[in-house]
């Protein structure tokens, strides 16, 4: 909800801060700095101390930037919205974590698909849910203050129900990590090329849904399709939901069959086609129907957490996850800058609104198809890959 709350209150927060729309991308976009660089912490926390720790000092991070970004100074907003995405990273990391450690390795997809799941649901509720109580009179300062509160409740709730590290030692092909180095968990999972394409992929298909869903879309859906603000903001809330259903529901495909990249191959191309007749030939089928779908399809954005997962050694599962965050949301902090400065300025009123979208869209497109060419280039790690 953090991350996709601000996509609804854009002109709220230009104002609140005192800058421009673009001013605000920026410092929304600092989000994704901490998010990616605090992953890696957050995978060697895991991999040390287990979750009860981490998770809940992630959430009460979490906690502190959404207080901060209630006080009505840009500073204040940057300082908040960096801590955001450091807390944010030991969340999800974290759920990853205890998910990969609980289920069965045959269900792990499944398992990581449902986490993701139940997390979505915050984030078109981020969406869907705060947009209306903004039209209703809802203050920026106030859903900032409450959502901080309600943030720091359930760190302390973590901290309460969360399970202690596992004691019992683990055996692995590469043999016990020697506690005085912390880079070896690292070491391994980045001299593992599978690593790499497993980040560039999910990076690349994470974009569209966090560039333009999650931030510009429904700016964009207001002024090129000239949609009333419920309307944008409905439509953009139906990515998050379709994530809500495909990533558990591509992730229980992905185990059923053994195999991930027919899947997450699948997946691209389903999002290919229901973005490209969004931009280009939307009349074909109602917006409503075509985002869902695009949701349900982005749900392959997950099946390189588990391909990363496979690819390394088990006692280094906190390490791959942390390492695919920082590259997934490595990619996002560069591309989301450049995706605002080529389409996120003010728009005067004799330019070509439609010729916008599309070109706006066509960017998106590039980067899902790149997406899909490193797919076809990674290896299988599913249980039924050809020996």
């Amino acid at each position: 909800m953090a991350r996709s709350a601000p996509a609804v209150m854009i002109p709220q927060l230009s104002a609140f801060f005192g800058i421009t729309t673009l001013g605000v991308s920026t410092v929304l976009g600092t989000y994704y700095y901490t998010y990616s660089v605090t992953s890696l912490i957050a995978g060697i926390a895991f991999d040390r101390a287990g979750g009860k720790y981490p998770i809940a000092l992630g959430t009460a991070i979490l906690c502190i930037g959404c207080l901060l970004f209630a006080v009505p100074d840009v500073f204040a907003g940057n300082v908040g919205r960096l801590l955001q995405g450091a807390g944010s990273a030991f969340a999800f990391t974290g759920c990853v974590y205890l998910a990969s450690n609980g289920f069965a390795p045959k269900y792990i997809a499944t398992a990581i698909g449902l986490t993701q799941c139940v997390g979505m649901l915050g984030g078109s509720a981020g969406q869907f849910v705060v947009g209306p109580m903004f039209q209703n009179g809802l203050l920026v300062q106030e859903f900032w203050m409450y959502l901080g509160i309600a943030c720091g409740v359930t760190a302390v709730l973590l901290f309460i129900i969360t399970p202690s590290k596992d004691k019992t030692p683990v055996e692995t092909t590469i043999g016990p990590i020697k506690k005085g180095n912390l880079l070896t968990p690292y070491k391994i999972v980045f001299t593992n090329t599978q690593s790499y394409f497993s980040g560039i992929i999910s990076g690349l298909l994470f974009a569209p849904t966090t560039i333009f869903a999650m931030t510009w879309g429904v700016a964009f859906f207001q002024q090129d399709r000239h949609l009333e603000y419920a309307q944008a903001v409905l439509l953009c809330s139906l990515v998050p939901l379709g994530w809500v259903i495909g990533c558990p529901l591509l992730g229980w495909i992905s185990d059923r069959m053994g195999r991930r990249k027919p899947v997450l191959i699948g997946g691209i191309i389903l999002m290919l086609i229901s973005f490209s007749q969004l931009v280009y030939v939307p009349s074909l089928i109602p917006s409503w129907i075509t985002m869902l779908v695009f949701g349900i399809a982005s749900g392959a954005a997950m099946i390189p957490y588990s391909i990363i997962k496979e690819a390394n050694p088990d006692k280094v599962k906190g390490s791959a996850t942390g390492g695919i965050n920082f590259l997934t949301f490595g990619i996002t902090a560069i591309i989301g800058p450049v995706y605002a400065a080529l389409f996120g300025k003010v728009q005067t009123t004799d330019m070509d609104y439609e010729a916008h979208f599309r070109n706006a869209g066509a960017f998106l497109l590039l980067t899902t198809f790149v997406a899909l060419i490193v797919s076809c280039i990674i290896k299988e790690t599913g249980n039924r890959t050809s020996k």
